[in-house]
């Protein structure tokens, strides 16, 4: 219901009627206290009934206030009057561009750019600040008197939303909130992305695409993608092009061209920073193009313009390798994309390498579902594969740029790049990151735990050269680096507590080292003179005097979105590489490979559905009801988890748990009133065991906060509801038991010499299964509980990750596992081991069959504490690794410094 004129909300004066959308009623008011005009957003009758939703659309609209860009509609703040909640937002006059092209149709060519250039400079500020706008569209730009363009309504889309589990159009808050206003969703589903069309999850290349809509429309007076409802114009986006003959005959063939790329419906070949659009915007402006007479020879310069660009790239590349003696004009910043051969994608989960004279770029390709090393020559086009590379990840060069060491089945391996078979060095059971030095000795990580050890590059016994220090909670030293002295190398110490995962300076002579930054990402030097890291997904670069090993200097950022690998969510491999004369390689928008679906099997191994949107995801749990589950999400904002709940009937998700730290692991009781989960909000370097009622009524209680420091998350939860079983990150992964009864004291189960864990009950609680590396590989063993009697090993050729079934007569484990423990090979089946009746029954002696085979799972490999669950019906719920469909094309920077001097 419209508010009437002299209407008063608080101090503001309602004067006018401005408009009414998919997400609330606008008006001009007066305000009395600060006396000034502004615009409020009256919020839908929906809010005031739902204060989880008005909660979480509080925290959005506190991070939108935060934006402050000349061309972007500032938001003051939300407030409420009585039952009417309000937001605050600056009056912005003039007329939307919406109204423009129904008055004008298609706007002058460089009238649109001037326009379109400074729309392009308001993305770029919020992408900058992580806030995606999401409901771009001609309706959201308005164009004051003056000509300054303002964009409305900035990330509000999201904040409607709130925490929606996906991203169906149809729960598009600027559909659903108006659903019947033919001429809203309409002008919605227009601009929408072809991945916010087919529901899937969205990033800031949503908004290149809606920003390719409107500058299509401006130039054209129409909209790019059209039809009579939002079923076909849906339909248009993603599965038809823009006609572009429509294109002015003046459009300058730089705009044709990033106009194709703004609009591709891949969004891995998407232009994937705003940033790129101002840049060909304003150089278009500055120097624009002659007009062109016809279609087919405008079609044929594009062609060549592009062929031109590519050599001129590659040859500026090659030419940036030699010393000219004399003057010569100034150095020139050069981008080029690398994209792999056709049916190849890049292996997102195996870094780049530069070498270092800049000449080569190393990477992992996958083909026909195999991993190999390839190398390019930068002044080449094309790739070639290093045959014996098969299965190779994590590609790093020698200092003199001939050969490349990289790990594969366990090993550490070198290979000549002229030609030659692959040498093993030493063993590696899975491979960290590595790096080599003028002083031909090779520093690497082995292992996802641990320090940092060293090999002669001819290969031996490797040897520590880096040691944990347990009294502040490390857990690993990850991606080496060495500095030009061949002697100091960076490396990542990872923590338990996030906040102290930090870079440091080792010293192959010494055991100290030196603090460089705290960061939760992997860094490496670049000349002549600079530290690169990644910070929230921003590559930056800070001055770092190599010879006092110590930053000089603030960080900077470089370039945005950048992809990272998230290891045990406390550091992320950046992917990213750098030559020592200034050349630079990153991946950006693909995520870093780390995208899960939950997926429903069979016993034959039969996918029967999907459960959720894809995300990176670890530990579904299963409700004793069979109705509900739980799973853990990562924001791959924050990279922090939280608790999501999935309603099987309704096909509904809602978020759970909402602290600020990670909350992770989810058990469930015995009656499906409460959840267990681990959290790391009382921070110290560790996690605590809580719970929370799944009404959601009660706050969250925590039950364990008993030795501080230490990382603890619940295994399981006992059917009589006495006990919590636990795992205990300490020098060794440790089994306790935590009773809620009595004093309620956690005590030990199992704490040896050897690291035990994922602890699962049976149904009638008489049997604990887990694992443990005791001979040197993970094996599922069973012993009695709650007190310790006799011992089992079920597995037989290793083993990890036990789940009995819901009513005990079975076991099921991951088969084919690594010698490290809470890691899966590549050989992943899931196992089953039928349990004998007396042990179902309560007999006092354990015994099981022998474990068969059911079907190959494809959990992630070499992804830390992901699980599964079966349901009462024996269909398995897993986190299944998505595979990539297309490739992330590879961004080359040459000369990357220049621009720093200016």
């Amino acid at each position: 219901m419209g508010l009437r004129i002299g209407t008063q909300l608080g101090p503001y004066e309602i004067l006018s009627a401005i408009g009414a959308g998919g997400m609330g009623e606008v008006y001009q008011a007066h305000d009395t206290k600060l006396e000034r005009d502004v615009a409020i957003k009256v919020l839908p009758e929906a809010f005031a009934h739902d204060p989880e939703r008005l909660s979480r659309f509080q925290r959005e609209a506190k991070m939108l206030a935060s934006l402050n860009h000349p061309n972007i509609a500032t938001i003051h703040g939300l407030e409420h009057s009585n039952s009417t909640h309000f937001l605050i937002m600056e009056l912005v006059s003039g007329e939307t561009l919406a109204e423009r092209i129904k008055r004008d149709r298609a706007v002058p060519v460089e009238e649109a750019l001037k326009i379109a250039v400074q729309i392009a400079e308001a993305l770029e500020s919020a992408h900058e600040k992580g806030i995606i706008h999401r409901d771009l569209k001609p309706a959201n730009v308005k164009v004051t008197p003056e000509g300054k363009v303002k964009v409305l309504d900035f990330g509000l889309a999201k904040a409607f939303a709130g925490d929606a589990a996906n991203d169906d159009p149809s729960n598009s808050p600027t559909l659903s909130l108006a659903a019947t206003m033919h001429g809203v969703i309409l002008g919605t589903a227009a601009y929408m992305s072809p991945e916010q069309a087919r529901g899937k999850a969205v990033d800031k290349r949503t908004d290149i695409w809606a920003f390719g809509c409107v500058m299509y429309e401006l130039l054209c007076g129409r909209p790019a993608f059209e039809g009579e409802d939002i079923t076909e114009i849906l339909a248009a986006v993603v599965k038809t092009e823009p006609d572009w003959s429509r294109l002015p005959e003046s459009t300058p063939p730089a705009i044709r061209v990033l106009l194709r790329r703004c609009l591709q419906k891949d969004k891995t070949l998407r232009l994937q920073a705003a940033g790129d659009t101002r840049i060909e915007i304003h150089e278009a402006l500055t120097s624009p193009a002659a007009a062109e007479p016809g279609a087919a020879q405008r079609k044929n310069r594009e062609r060549l313009a592009w062929s031109v660009t590519a050599i001129a790239i590659v040859a500026t590349l090659a030419l940036s390798f030699v010393h000219f003696r004399g003057p010569t004009e100034e150095t020139r910043i050069l981008k080029m994309s690398v994209l792999p051969p056709e049916k190849a994608v890049f292996n997102a989960r195996s870094l780049p390498a530069v070498s270092p004279d800049g000449h080569r770029l190393a990477f992992v390709l996958t083909l026909d579902g195999k991993d190999t090393l390839w190398v390019r020559d930068l002044d080449s086009l094309a790739a070639r594969p290093l045959p014996g590379t098969e299965g190779a990840h994590e590609p790093f060069w020698s200092p003199d740029s001939r050969f490349i060491a990289f790990f594969a089945g366990g090993k550490l391996k070198k290979i000549d790049v002229a030609g030659g078979p692959a040498l093993t060095l030493c063993d590696a059971a899975l491979g960290y990151g590595g790096s080599w030095s003028k002083g031909d000795v090779i520093v690497f990580a082995p292992t996802s735990t641990g320090g940092l050890f060293r090999v002669p590059v001819a290969g031996g016994t490797a040897t520590p050269v880096t040691a944990l220090d347990s009294a502040t909670a490390e857990t690993s030293h990850r991606f080496p680096w060495f500095l030009p002295d061949g002697r100091h190398f960076l490396y990542t110490a990872l923590n338990t507590d996030r906040e102290k995962t930090a870079v440091y300076v080792g010293d192959l002579d010494s055991k100290t080292r030196r603090l460089v930054v705290v960061a939760l990402s992997n860094a490496v030097y670049a000349q002549p003179g600079y530290l690169l890291f990644l910070r929230e997904g921003t590559l930056m670069a800070q001055p770092f005097n190599a010879g006092k090993v110590q930053a000089s200097g603030d960080p900077f950022p470089i370039a945005e979105q950048v992809d990272s690998n998230f290891s045990g969510g406390v550091a992320a491999q950046g992917q990213f590489s750098s030559s020592q004369n200034g050349v630079l390689a990153y991946t950006s928008g693909g995520g870093g490979g780390r995208n899960v679906q939950l997926t429903w099997f069979d016993r034959s191994g039969k996918t029967t559905g999907t459960l959720g949107a894809p995300g990176v995801l670890q530990w579904p749990a299963i409700s004793p009801d069979g109705n509900t589950v739980a799973a853990d999400r990562d924001d791959q904002q924050t990279g922090f988890f939280d608790l999501w709940l999935h309603d099987l009937a309704r096909g509904t998700a809602s978020r759970f748990t909402f602290n600020s730290k990670t909350n992770a692991y989810p058990v469930w009781s015995p009656d499906g009133s409460h959840i267990a989960f681990s959290s790391t909000r009382d921070g110290g370097g560790g996690s605590n065991v809580y719970q929370k009622a799944t009404s959601g009524v009660a706050q969250d209680e925590a039950l364990d906060k008993a030795n501080p420091g230490l990382g603890k998350r619940p295994e399981d939860w006992s059917r009589d509801g006495r006990y919590i079983i636990e795992l205990v990150v300490g020098p060794k992964y440790a089994i306790w038991v935590l009773p809620l009864f009595g004093d309620r004291k956690p005590f030990p189960y199992l704490q040896t010499d050897f690291n035990e864990n994922w602890a699962r009950l049976s149904p009638n609680g008489q049997w604990l299964a887990y694992v443990s590396d005791e001979t040197k590989r993970d094996e599922v063993y069973v012993q009695t509980f709650p007190t310790r009697g006799g011992k089992w090993q079920v597995s037989t050729n290793g083993g990890s990750r036990p789940v009995w079934s819901r009513d005990g007569k079975e076991l099921f484990f991951i088969g084919g596992v690594t010698n490290t423990p809470t890691l899966l090979g590549a050989d992943q089946k899931l196992m089953a081991v039928e349990v004998k009746s007396d042990a179902v029954k309560g007999g006092a002696k354990f015994e099981a069959g022998l474990p068969k085979p059911l079907f190959d799972t494809h959990l992630p490999a070499n992804v830390l504490n992901v699980l599964f669950d079966v349901s009462k019906d024996g269909r398995f719920l897993m986190p299944i690794q998505l595979e990539q469909t297309a490739s992330v094309p590879m961004t080359v920077v040459a000369n990357w410094t220049a621009g720093l001097r200016k």
